[in-house]
């Protein structure tokens, strides 16, 4: 069995990128570029990834912006991980009885009853004034900048601007198309209004987007089409530290954010996987994609019974992280034959729409920080003034009475969205996210098991093809041959092949020994990792 281990400069692909002093990889080169030009002015990682998280929302603004959720962790130069969940609740009158009476069987998603709270500004305030050097403003910077000058349309956000167009209404087709149509690529896109509101963050803080104008623009839009939002609610928003959970993966430790996201999930499904030999298989072959495609389904049923607000349900999350159930797990799978379909779990909108972002500064504290609207373009609704498209993560809660996960006022959905980082021997080495939706804890566990089962360079890694089992279907990349498709097939998986790329990742490596940092950034975004 043959395959490339580092990059083959014969075949397309490109180059780790190495640094000495800082990096971050995302998926705009602006939004990499500005977070390096923090570093350089004296900023530390945290003021660097605001300040290419906020920007990345002028670059891709149907994958996250000002009304949407983020979730950071945060690894200090002295070897503590700090978690910060900054996701949003639901408004306080929010009722799935309500919503049920009305005859609603699942969230509506592109309603305002899907819209939850937007956690982020309060995230990146609170990081700022606990963890960054700076201060704000400096970190929203290049976002003004950009928002006022424009940004031209890079292509993959070009591709899919046009796919998610048809989601805005209202007030966000005017902030949010030109001329009545997505962009084409190497079109400016401006955002004048967002400017505004970034002018008026950076000089009074979380204050600026939760009360005053910004937050009755928000409301005044959600009421008139149906909502139950109050200032009160946006006044409330708080971000929350968390203590992070891990895992073991052959000597290599997951950390990841605990409930109310699904970074636990990746956990189980390495655990799972740690089982088997993978090492054995090809990388890209049938084999391997089986087994994977088997462990995710049992990660995933999991995930959808167990996994939402922990202030509102008791978890099961020991249940999730346990050895035992690892075992028992994985002693379901038969390496050569596909299982039937669990017992249909609560499941959850499934969509792809976030960015990444990772970055390590000279002093080696490395934040690994995720930000996502979730569908493209959220819930397709903008505020009539300032244009905040406002994202839709209620999407996540169901409508099952005394589900975990149940919409209910007050409460934070189940989430999708999950940075990560890798330790060895207790110290941080790698910092790194996959961005897709319910992808994610499959993306980050084919990246895990990319790196120390079969000891790829995080970019050759990423360059690889990707499989995801998805909706009852072995979803297939175009790299994956039709001998491997067959052969799935022939495993009794409904076999189909990708529409569009799955998923997209960043990493920062730190390199103790060489004293240097490893970028890697996934072709299938229009981004890069830059350092210094």
């Amino acid at each position: 069995m043959s395959y490339d281990r580092t990059r083959d400069f014969q075949k397309p692909g490109r180059s780790q990128v190495i640094a000495c002093n800082g990096m971050c990889a995302t998926s705009h080169p602006l939004a990499a570029k500005a977070a390096v030009e923090v570093m350089e002015q004296g900023g530390n990682a945290v003021d660097a990834a605001i300040a290419a998280a906020v920007l990345l929302g002028i670059c891709e603004p149907q994958m996250t912006g000002l009304g949407g959720d983020c979730f950071a962790l945060v690894a200090k130069p002295d070897g503590a991980v700090i978690g910060l969940n900054g996701s949003g609740r639901a408004p306080a009158a929010l009722s799935a009885e309500a919503l049920r009476a009305q005859g609603f069987e699942r969230m509506p998603e592109r309603s305002p009853h899907a819209v939850t709270l937007p956690g982020a500004v309060d995230a990146f305030d609170r990081l700022s004034r606990d963890h960054g050097r700076l201060g704000l403003a400096a970190s929203l910077a290049p976002a003004i900048r950009y928002a006022e000058e424009g940004v031209p349309v890079a292509p993959r956000v070009a591709f899919d601007w046009a796919r998610g167009a048809q989601n805005l209404s209202g007030a966000a087709r005017e902030f949010y198309l030109i001329d009545g149509a997505a962009p084409r690529a190497g079109q400016v896109f401006r955002a004048p209004r967002q400017a505004e509101i970034l002018r008026r963050i950076a000089a009074q803080g979380r204050a600026a987007f939760y009360e005053g104008e910004v937050a009755q623009d928000m409301v005044d839009t959600l009421r008139a089409l149906g909502g139950v939002h109050t200032m009160e609610d946006f006044a409330a928003v708080e971000s929350e530290y968390v203590e992070p959970v891990s895992g073991d993966y052959r000597g290599v430790e997951l950390v990841e954010l605990p409930p109310n996201g699904q970074g636990a999930t990746a956990i189980l499904m390495a655990n799972i996987l740690r089982r088997f030999d993978l090492s054995a298989l090809d990388p890209f072959g049938a084999k391997r994609a089986h087994l994977e495609a088997e462990a995710t389904r049992l990660a995933y049923d999991a995930r959808d019974r167990f996994i939402a607000d922990p202030e509102h349900a008791a978890l099961r999350l020991g249940h999730m992280l346990s050895e035992r159930t690892a075992e028992r797990l994985a002693a379901l799978i038969d390496p050569e034959r596909a299982l039937p379909e669990p017992v249909k779990a609560a499941t959850e909108a499934v969509h792809r729409e976030t960015v990444y972002v990772s970055v390590v500064d000279k002093d080696r504290m490395a934040v690994s920080l995720i930000y996502s609207i979730f569908h493209s373009f959220g819930s397709g609704l903008a505020s009539e003034r300032f244009g905040v498209l406002m994202h839709n993560r209620g999407a996540c809660f169901n409508l099952i009475p005394g589900h975990p996960n149940e919409a209910a006022g007050g409460k934070r959905p189940m989430h999708t969205i999950i940075p990560a980082l890798l330790r060895r021997g207790g110290a941080v080495t790698t910092s790194f996210g996959v961005m897709g939706g319910a992808y994610q804890p499959c993306g980050h566990v084919r990246h895990l098991t990319n790196l120390v089962d079969y000891g790829m360079e995080p970019q050759v890694s990423m360059d690889g093809p990707r499989s995801f089992f998805e909706k009852g279907a072995l979803t297939l990349e175009r790299g994956y041959d039709a001998a491997a498709a067959e052969r799935l097939a022939q495993m009794g998986h409904r076999v189909e092949r990708a529409e569009s790329p799955i998923g997209g990742s960043q990493s920062v490596t730190i390199d103790r020994k060489l004293g240097v940092l490893i970028g890697a950034s996934d072709p299938r975004k229009d981004g890069c990792a830059l350092g210094y």
